[in-house]
């Protein structure tokens, strides 16, 4: 083995008693290297501890990496900064031979989502990411995806059901706790009711968001109602009319659990009905609607995830993914983080 420094192809090749070319052929899984040979390459690489630099690998071979992020085309102020994130994390990717773009999916249809996945699964793509809620229209155009033999990473709302490789996001289970736990504290002592506000019941995040704050509703604060979810389906006029409507309803509201998209309308509605100093809101997602709210003092506690950390994970996982080589479990784990006013960035 080479006396400086780790283990090189000259040294494989020594080992294996092969010459440089035969190396070359079995690292880059090209044809004409008889089975045996094979063997005796991948021993020696195991024997002497070689370790393949990837990226000169790539460099050499000029390839380029082509990932697309499949979107949802709503217009909530979360999905504009993941689309924005992705725009400007695609401008320095370029340095590293990746090609980042964009395919927006309408978000409520699951038979259109799936058939734009399947159209990927015959172009010159390597990898997607996909923010999708969970259906089988979508975890069959995953599966047709793997088949074809893309990289597949979920963003945000999980699809375990799939064969996607790999979840990119916070534990969404674990984010509905924290609502919950904040809610509860911030109302205090005594019967309260709290309403939930979601886009849709079918995005996973939602579902397990839920699931969380009940859990901890039940646990430690029984004393307080939870009202069954209202959907505003990604739809800002929609909620501006259905809110006002649901808050003359439900006789006294004290708490909104805002789940996902709305926040521009929460803030103007609880105003408008003189409710802004009187209902304890939790949301989601810190976005320029929801740092006013915070600012004014509508909005009480915000949890938010990292939408560059989740946009640059994405991208490293697809890559190590197409490359076969194992990503670092704690640099692509995405935290929660809870804002309020005075903690501000």
């Amino acid at each position: 083995m080479s006396s400086v420094g780790r283990p090189t192809v000259n040294d494989i090749a020594k080992e294996a008693g092969v010459s440089l070319a035969t190396v070359d052929r079995v690292l880059n899984e090209r044809p004409g290297v008889r089975k045996k040979t094979v063997e005796k390459v991948n021993a020696a690489i195991a024997k002497i501890g070689y370790v393949r630099d990837i990226t000169a690998a790539n460099l050499a071979r000029r390839r380029e990496y082509h990932f697309v992020f499949v979107l949802p085309d709503g217009d909530s102020l979360f999905l504009q900064s993941v689309r924005d994130m992705v725009n400007e994390v695609a401008t320095l990717s370029r340095l590293d031979r990746t090609r980042v773009t964009i395919l927006p999916v309408p978000g409520h249809d699951p038979h259109q989502i799936a058939a734009r996945l399947d159209e990927l699964a015959s172009q010159a793509v390597d990898g997607v990411a996909i923010l999708a809620p969970e259906t089988p229209p979508v975890r069959d155009a995953i599966r047709h995806l793997k088949e074809q033999d893309r990289a597949v990473v979920t963003l945000v709302s999980d699809q375990p059901n799939s064969d996607r490789d790999h979840f990119v996001g916070v534990d969404n289970v674990q984010a509905g706790r924290t609502a919950g736990a904040l809610m509860g504290r911030f109302l205090g002592p005594g019967a309260h009711r709290v309403m939930v506000l979601v886009n849709s019941m079918q995005a996973r995040d939602s579902l397990e968001r839920r699931f969380g704050f009940d859990q901890v509703m039940a646990e430690s604060f029984p004393e307080i109602t939870v009202l069954p979810s209202l959907e505003g389906r990604d739809d800002m006029a929609y909620i501006a009319a259905l809110l006002p409507r649901a808050l003359e309803g439900r006789g006294d509201v004290t708490g909104l659990y805002v789940m996902g998209a709305g926040n521009r309308e929460v803030s103007r509605v609880l105003k408008a009905v003189g409710l802004s100093q009187q209902v304890t809101v939790i949301a989601h997602e810190l976005t320029d609607s929801t740092r006013r709210g915070l600012e004014s003092g509508v909005v009480d506690a915000v949890i938010t995830q990292n939408v560059g950390h989740i946009v640059r994970s994405a991208i490293r996982v697809l890559r190590a993914t197409c490359d076969g080589t194992q990503i670092i479990e704690a640099q692509e784990k995405i935290r929660l983080e809870i804002v309020i006013r005075e903690n501000l960035p």
